[in-house]
């Protein structure tokens, strides 16, 4: 039997921030354009809606990026040319490269996006909705990726490579498949999860391949659509911001701005730049 239980939301259990924020405090209203509620997708829709977007160069560079794997599911191809309509909107989400997935967290994120993408469906049929990974190829802090817990046990992967994460040969990952065979045992399930570890890690030649691969058997029959950002023609379509952000320091201003209203506001800084 199925047993839900309901928690409820405390203040000790968020910031300040997050708590007012969830409850819509309307000292907070001018940090954010839109409320994840209907009223507030709505408004999204209408305000993106007014602006043009390169979506061939977009499909075109991930058919490309699918093509590097062999398991890319219809329902995410049919996804992709969707994207093609002015009528598309994407539901996005992104994580690390986590090893095995690393915590649940990257499991929950695109849980939510593809729960999203189809509540919005229902909301406004005229639309289409496009659940999207966003895998963080370039992310350089290869700790954070390269261990999982299972059990109480630690399992590391190690490597004396520097640079994007991404690009990191997935030579030496067998080892670590071999130790997480033997903590799960031989039991169906943890028989299914070491084939499917062993057909992404040890069949591809990268990390960031091993991932696509991956997601796309957990989540291809939902339709999702996967990114890999460390794409050159993606880049460059995106130049005019890098440069005014370089000559500019433009993310930096806001980001201080914003920080310095939200601690006149009695709240902690999130990030500082």
């Amino acid at each position: 039997m199925l047993l839900n239980k309901t928690l409820p939301v405390k203040k000790e259990l968020f910031s300040s921030l997050m708590f007012d924020y969830l409850n819509q405090h309307e000292g907070l209203k001018e940090f954010y354009s839109y409320y994840p509620d209907k009223n507030g997708f709505k408004n999204a829709i209408e305000q993106i809606s007014r602006f043009t977007y390169d979506r061939e160069l977009l499909v075109t560079e991930i058919k490309k990026q699918n093509a590097l794997v062999a398991n890319t599911s219809e329902k995410s191809k049919a996804n992709l040319e969707l994207l093609l309509n002015q009528k598309t909107f994407t539901i996005t989400t992104g994580h690390q490269l986590c090893l095995f997935t690393g915590p649940l967290y990257f499991i929950y994120k695109i849980i939510s996006v593809i729960n999203l993408a189809k509540k919005l469906k229902a909301e406004f049929p005229e639309y289409n909705f496009v659940p999207v990974y966003w895998m963080a190829s370039e992310d350089h802090d290869f700790a954070e990726v390269n261990h999982l817990t299972v059990y109480g046990k630690k399992l590391e992967w190690n490597s004396d490579e520097k640079g994007a994460v991404g690009d990191f040969s997935t030579n030496g990952l067998k080892e670590v498949v071999v130790q997480l065979k033997e903590i799960l045992g031989e039991g169906v399930h943890a028989s299914h999860l070491v084939s499917l570890f062993e057909q992404a890690y040890l069949k591809h030649t990268s990390l960031a391949l091993a991932t696509r691969f991956l997601v796309n058997e957990l989540f291809g029959s939902d339709g999702l659509v996967i990114v890999d950002g460390n794409n050159h023609q993606l880049k460059k379509s995106f130049t005019p911001f890098f440069e005014k952000d370089i000559f500019e320091n433009t993310s930096v201003k806001m980001v201080n701005s914003t920080i310095e209203k939200l601690t006149r506001s009695k709240y902690d800084a999130q990030v500082n730049p």
